[in-house]
């Protein structure tokens, strides 16, 4: 329970601790009238900062990081969700490992000798780096499990459709209300931490992945964007990524932008988006979708709680994912037989046929942006490997 709260501005934080003497003079005043045992500070605190404020409040002290944590703590069912947050703990803790012994540091002394308060400190940060490589390995485990997924999926020739979205958003609730399932969802901040993936049936018969991803706030902490970094990496990956928005925040403008700052954070601003205006119940709007001057779907208006609009987005998703696919004929040198082996690793040839000028002709189907990613990635221009976007020409159909 929330007992009092002090505000203020500054020009910048103070080193020692990030409020002004007078506000802290102010804020051990509140903390005395309301016997309050722990204060919560809405920024990032240094280790020093952290230590200062408790020795003069005498009482805990966390900050935004580690509130964070201990929410991300709560809600973790998985066995990868709680691989991950304890990963984020340990790198959060570490940094706070600071001079917790220094009763004991003088204790022995001499030339060439450590006091045992050094010692002490130096295996907590031994234990702990042992502990942080074993959870890191383990997740690369998970990770290369998830790649494996994902080449299988593409071998299906099945599109990655990824929600994200500010948490509290609705995310869980529109992936149960599309995917027909039983996700966690509540209102409440990170109800949901553990990626989830089902296959989706589109509008013409179409099928896809759907993929239920963590939440995401202002200044998340990048100890969390790096211990769920294979979580994310399914929003990484996804052919289009469903940007779920509050419609009934007054601040929704603002978090699609925390949201966008972290998407490319991630490297994942390139991705094809589709925006969708969920909790339209709540201000009494009618589901719409909208289209931009081009005349492709940009967003839908849509309750995820009573189920207005789905058949639209279902409509959306199928026609955002025809429009990106891209189909054609790629014809490489003979030399190019790793090239060649990665267009089947992603499961997207279609055919292929040797030219008599002892060139190798494919005819694939794949996402643009994953044809993009490999003239980038493995130094090709389409002067190397001529193209047709426009359609799968009849030569290709013909393979």
């Amino acid at each position: 329970m929330i007992v009092d709260r002090l505000t203020g501005r500054r020009r910048r934080p103070d080193a020692r601790t990030y409020l002004g003497t007078g506000k802290v003079g102010e804020l051990h005043d509140q903390v005395q009238a309301a016997e309050a045992n722990l204060v919560l500070v809405n920024h990032p605190l240094s280790p020093v900062q952290e230590r200062n404020l408790e020795r003069v409040l005498q009482c805990r002290v966390l900050d935004r990081t580690g509130l964070i944590l201990d929410i991300f703590a709560q809600r973790a069912r998985s066995h990868e969700g709680k691989l991950q947050v304890e990963l984020a703990q340990l790198r959060h803790i570490a940094s706070r490992l600071v001079r917790g012994w220094s009763h004991l540091e003088r204790q022995k002394g001499g030339i060439g000798l450590r006091g045992p308060g050094e010692t002490q400190l130096e295996l907590d940060r031994r234990m702990l780096n042992i502990r942080i490589g074993q959870l890191e390995r383990r997740l690369a485990r998970v990770r290369s499990q998830r790649d494996q997924g994902r080449k299988a999926r593409r071998r299906r020739d099945l599109p990655a459709v990824s929600l994200v979205g500010y948490t509290n958003a609705g995310k869980s609730t529109l992936f149960n209300r599309i995917a027909d399932s039983g996700v966690y969802a509540a209102d409440k901040l990170f109800a949901t931490l553990d990626t989830t993936l089902r296959r989706i049936e589109l509008a013409g018969g179409e099928a896809a992945v759907l993929a239920d991803t963590v939440g995401f706030i202002r200044d998340l902490p990048p100890q969390l964007v790096a211990a769920f970094r294979s979580t994310l990496e399914e929003v990484i990956e996804a052919d289009l990524l469903i940007h779920v928005i509050d419609a009934s925040d007054p601040a929704r403008d603002d978090n699609a932008r925390e949201v966008q700052a972290v998407l490319e954070a991630l490297g994942a601003e390139s991705v094809p988006q589709l925006r969708v205006y969920n909790k339209i119940d709540r201000r009494d709007l009618p589901p719409r979708l909208e289209r931009d001057d081009d005349g492709h779907i940009s967003g839908v208006w849509l309750s995820a709680g009573t189920g207005e609009g789905i058949d639209l987005l279902r409509q959306a998703i199928a026609e955002r994912v025809r429009a990106d696919q891209a189909r054609g004929v790629i014809e490489l040198p003979a030399t190019a037989g790793r090239l060649r082996a990665k267009f089947y690793e992603l499961g997207d040839v279609l055919g292929e046929e040797m030219t008599a000028e002892g060139r190798i002709r494919l005819a694939v189907e794949l996402p643009r942006r994953e044809l993009e990613r490999l003239y980038q990635h493995e130094g090709l221009n389409e002067e190397l490997m001529p193209f047709a976007a426009t359609g799968l020409p009849a030569e290709a159909a013909a393979l």
